[in-house]
C-alpha cells in the first residue's frame, strides 16, 4: 500500500510538470484527443457498435476486449491477435490503447473497421476507476509486460480480467525490476495470467514473483504478423538493386550513406531507401543525405501513373529511379516495403539500442545484416546461426554488402532460410486465442 502511494505522488508531482511540455509535442490533430483521454474521457460510445449479444458476464458472448499497445511494434504484434478474435469471437469488439503518437496512428491504419483507438489514461486511480467504469471490458490485455502499478489494481478492484500477451522482459528491465520487487509483487498478483515469448522470459517473472500456474509459454507474435499484400505503388518505380535501412536511429543514417556511397563506385544504379524509426528525424536526415551530395527524393514526392502518392505542392510524376536515395517519410509502410528491396539492413541494432524488428524482411524471403546490437530480439542468434541472417559492425557492413550484391545466388540462399524460420515458428497468436477464449467461457456466467 505504501509503495503505491508513494509511486502515486511521485507520478502526480511529474506530471504537473512535464504535462505542458506532453500536450505541445503531440500533433496538433491529436493533442484534443490526447489530452481528454489521458485523463479518461472517452467519445467511444459514437464510435463502436453495441453487440447484439449479453456480456461474457452475463453468459453471452459479447463485450469489449482492451488491447494496451505502448508502440508501433506493440500494435503491429496486437494485430493479428485482434483479427484472429474476431474471427471466433464475432460478438466482441475492441479497443486498442497506445502511449506514442505512431503507435496511436498505425493503430488507426491497420486495425479492423470498428476497433476504436485511444490514449491510455494517466496511471492515477481516480482517472482509471472512471475509464474502466465507463468502458466496462470484459478483458484487458497488456502487450510485451506492459506494467502500470495502478491500472492493474484498478483491473483487480473492478474484477476486470488482465493477461499480460507477447511478454518480453530485456536483460536492461530485469535488472532493474530485480531492484523493486517488492514493489512489483503487489502489481504482479493483480495480473491473472502471463503469456511469454519464450522460456527466458517466463522464467524472470516468476522472478519477480509470479506464480508457475499464472505464467505460459507461447511463443512471439511477431512470427505470426503477415505485412499488408499491398505493396504501395511508388515502389515501382524502383530499379534493382535496392537496399533498404529500416526504423534507423541517430548515428546510423550517417553510416549507411556512407557505406551506400563507397558502394555506388561498383554500383551505379543502386537504389537506398531509409526509413528513420522516429518521425520527427525525418528532416534532419534529408539533411544528411543533402549535405552528402546524393540524388534523393522523398517517399511523399513520388507520383505514380496510376495513383496520387504525394499531396504536397512539389509533388511530380517520376520516371524508374537508379542511383537514389528514397527517404521515406511516412508512417505504417516500412513492413511492405520490404517486399520491393533485395537487401534489409536492421536499424538500432548499430547501435546500444537492442535493434529493431527483423521479421519483417525474412517475411518477404530477403537477406538481412543485423549490426552487433540485437538483444531486443534474441532470437536473432538462431537466424545468424542458420545462415537466416548476418552479423555485421560498422566496419564490416560495406564489405557484406558488396559481398552479396556481387553474388545473388546467396542473397536468395539467406532469404530462403529467413522466410523458412518465419513459417516454422509462427502458432503463438493462435495458442493466445484458445487461452483468452478459454478463460472467458470458463469465467463467464452460465
Amino acid at each position: 500500500m505504501i509503495p503505491r502511494l508513494i509511486y502515486s505522488i511521485l507520478y502526480a508531482i511529474a506530471l504537473i510538470f512535464l504535462l505542458p511540455f506532453q500536450y505541445r509535442k503531440r500533433p496538433k490533430e491529436f493533442r484534443g484527443k490526447w489530452l481528454m483521454e489521458k485523463f479518461g474521457f472517452f467519445n467511444y460510445k459514437l464510435q463502436i457498435p453495441k453487440s447484439p449479444l449479453p456480456p461474457f458476464s452475463k453468459g453471452g458472448h459479447g463485450g469489449i476486449i482492451w488491447i494496451h499497445a505502448v508502440s508501433v511494434g506493440e500494435v503491429i504484434a496486437s494485430m493479428s491477435l485482434i483479427r484472429r478474435l474476431k474471427e471466433r469471437l464475432p460478438g466482441v469488439n475492441f479497443i486498442v490503447s497506445t502511449i506514442t503518437d505512431t503507435g496511436q496512428k498505425v493503430a488507426i491504419e491497420k486495425s479492423p473497421e470498428g476497433t476504436q483507438v485511444l490514449y491510455l489514461p494517466f496511471d492515477l486511480a481516480f482517472i482509471l476507476k472512471r475509464a474502466l467504469k465507463d468502458i466496462c471490458p470484459a478483458l484487458f490485455i497488456a502487450m510485451e509486460t506492459e506494467l502500470w502499478p495502478n491500472l492493474f489494481r484498478a483491473l483487480k478492484r473492478q474484477n476486470i480480467p488482465a493477461l499480460i500477451m507477447n511478454g518480453r522482459i530485456s536483460d536492461d528491465s530485469f535488472r532493474g525490476y530485480k531492484k523493486i520487487r517488492f514493489f512489483l509483487k503487489d502489481m504482479i498478483s493483480c495480473i491473472d495470467i502471463f503469456c511469454m515469448q519464450d522460456s527466458v522470459y517466463a522464467q524472470r517473472i516468476k522472478e519477480l514473483g509470479a506464480s508457475e500456474d499464472r505464467v505460459r509459454v507461447l511463443g512471439n507474435f511477431k512470427f505470426d504478423t503477415r505485412p499488408s499484400a499491398n505493396i504501395p505503388e511508388w515502389t515501382e518505380l524502383l530499379a534493382p538493386p535496392v537496399i533498404i535501412a529500416g526504423s534507423t536511429h541517430r548515428g546510423e543514417e550517417d553510416l549507411v550513406v556512407s557505406v551506400y556511397s563507397k558502394l555506388k563506385n561498383d554500383f551505379p544504379d543502386l537504389n537506398l531507401i531509409i526509413a528513420p524509426r522516429h518521425p520527427d528525424r525525418f528532416k534532419e536526415v534529408e539533411d544528411l543525405v543533402r549535405a552528402r551530395g546524393l540524388a534523393y527524393k522523398k517517399r511523399s514526392e513520388l507520383v505514380t501513373r496510376n495513383s496520387r502518392l504525394g499531396e504536397s505542392p512539389g509533388a511530380t510524376k517520376l520516371e524508374t529511379l537508379k542511383g537514389c536515395v528514397v527517404l521515406l517519410d511516412a508512417v505504417g509502410e516500412l513492413a511492405s516495403v520490404y517486399a520491393s528491396a533485395d537487401i534489409a539492413i536492421i536499424g538500432g541494432s548499430f547501435i546500444p539500442h537492442g535493434g529493431q524488428n527483423l521479421l519483417e524482411p525474412a517475411y518477404w524471403a530477403k537477406p538481412i545484416l543485423c549490426g552487433t546490437h540485437m538483444e531486443n530480439f534474441p532470437f536473432a542468434k538462431e537466424f545468424y546461426e542458420k545462415g537466416a541472417a548476418m552479423k555485421v559492425d560498422a566496419a564490416s557492413l560495406f564489405e557484406k554488402l558488396r559481398d552479396l550484391l556481387l553474388y545473388p545466388e546467396k542473397m536468395e540462399m539467406m532469404g530462403k532460410k529467413a522466410k523458412e524460420m518465419c513459417d516454422e515458428k509462427s502458432g503463438a497468436v493462435e495458442k493466445a486465442v484458445k487461452i483468452i477464449e478459454e478463460y472467458l467461457f470458463e469465467r463467464s456466467i452460465p
